[in-house]
């Protein structure tokens, strides 16, 4: 009997576990994780913390579906890897012999590296823990301060305000997320942040945590201002868990290095998910995707060549659906401001409306807010951005990531107050 050892119990983890599940019934596959609470929707975390989603909305499995996958949990935390010896050590917990092995450790918050960083109070959203944390937390104290510019720091802007407290939002730079959202982007979320009462800080950073007894206190800004607070909510990154890869030996950089295979300079052990360095076919580098979807698909991918299919891994254009101050925000492939000489970036606003398009899916946004910005290459999209209502999000998705010849429309696409929105549609339907 083949024995599968994952370590790691997010959507990497587990969509290897099932899939290996599939494709052999009788395998041992043996989970190994800390986390108490196994696998659950992190994603969801954040509308858990507004109260939105109830706590046992957030587990994907019920108990059926963990009996027919047959699987044995082991609570331990992996202390070390020994390739050589087909190995896993798992301290007090004793250790675990395998025939293949995959590392789904995924990623960790990073904290932020100044006085009083360690202070009760000062928290991270990683896992259901912290989030619990947040919300015990939220209960004695009257204000917040959020750190940070991406996506996470405005769950915890979101979730923190839901939860009755006074959200100072410190912004490093002029404007929120910079490196994917250009100006007039940046500014819809900040006002809709200001509406939802959060009160921004721009060019404004934690120099120090001020505390009492242990506990958070408030924040002194590299402005010398001081702002007081019970919490301070850091998002300010992520970095891949390769603690474990690097002990045992394991090429890594900032993730771990895989072939086509998804197999580590290891034989026998291969790793998905957040802690992974995949090659990019587009760029000819290397870079780590920290999103749900590329995960499930690396797990997948990596249980087929863990069973001996030897499937090559074939990576698609990154697809971030998430919600931002209330907007449903849907980022394809490369939409960074400045990423190419060669690409021009178009944009339409809300003076343009999609609703009657045939073949779509609409999600709901919250608000009457439509845009659509179109990253375009010689003779393809190479990137798309949509806020609002979401009918084009999945015809884009696959124009991104089969580079679909749009040299039909693209003269069209770049003219003033094209509408964009039509354009692509009707193009797609000619096609579907």
């Amino acid at each position: 009997m083949t024995r599968h050892v994952i370590v790691g119990t997010g959507v990497a983890g587990m969509s290897a576990a099932a899939t290996l599940r599939t494709l052999d019934r009788a395998a041992e596959i043996i989970l190994v994780s800390e986390d108490p609470h196994g696998f659950y929707s992190r994603p969801g975390l954040a509308y858990y913390l507004t109260g939105e989603l109830p706590e046992k909305q957030l587990y994907i499995y019920n108990k059926k579906d963990w009996q027919d996958l047959n699987l044995r949990h082991v609570r331990a935390r992996a202390a070390n890897l020994l390739p050589g010896e087909h190995r896993l050590d798992l301290g007090p917990a004793g250790a675990l012999t395998y025939d293949r092995l995959l590392l789904a450790t995924g990623s960790t918050a990073v904290q932020l590296n100044i006085p009083g960083a360690d202070l009760q109070g000062v928290v991270k959203l990683d896992d259901f823990e912290d989030t619990r944390g947040i919300i015990r937390l939220a209960r004695r104290a009257k204000a917040a301060v959020v750190v940070g510019g991406g996506v996470i720091a405005v769950e915890l802007a979101e979730g923190l305000t839901a939860l009755g407290l006074e959200v100072h939002y410190f912004l490093r730079g002029d404007r929120y997320w910079p490196n994917v959202l250009d100006e007039k982007e940046s500014r819809l979320i900040e006002r809709r942040l200001a509406g939802h009462g959060v009160v921004l800080h721009h060019r404004t950073e934690a120099a120090e945590m001020l505390g009492k007894r242990g506990k958070v206190t408030g924040v002194r800004t590299t402005k010398g201002e001081t702002i007081r607070c019970g919490i301070v909510a850091v998002g300010i990154g992520v970095r891949p868990r390769v603690e474990l890869a690097q002990a045992a030996g394991l090429a890594t950089e900032r993730g771990i290095l895989v072939d086509e295979y998804l197999q580590t300079s290891a034989a026998d052990v291969f790793a998905a998910g957040d802690v992974t360095e995949v090659h990019d076919p587009l760029t000819g580098s290397s870079s780590i995707d920290t999103l749900w979807h590329p995960a499930r698909r690396q797990g997948e991918a990596a249980a087929r060549n863990m069973a001996g299919q030897r499937q090559p891994f074939r990576r698609l254009a990154a697809v971030n659906v998430l919600r931002l101050a209330g907007v449903m925000t849907t980022i394809i492939g490369s939409v960074g401001s400045g990423t190419d000489d060669d690409l021009v970036s178009v944009a339409r606003g809300s003076s343009e409306t999609w609703r009657q398009l045939p073949n779509t899916i609409a999600m709901e946004s919250g608000a009457e807010i439509n845009h659509l910005r179109l990253m375009i290459g010689e003779t393809a999209l190479v990137g798309a951005l949509v806020m609002g209502d979401q009918k084009l999000s999945l015809p884009l998705q696959e124009m991104v990531a089969t580079r679909m010849d749009i040299t039909p429309i693209r003269d069209r696409l770049l003219q003033p107050e094209a509408p964009l929105g039509q354009i692509v549609m009707d193009f797609w339907s000619t096609i579907k």
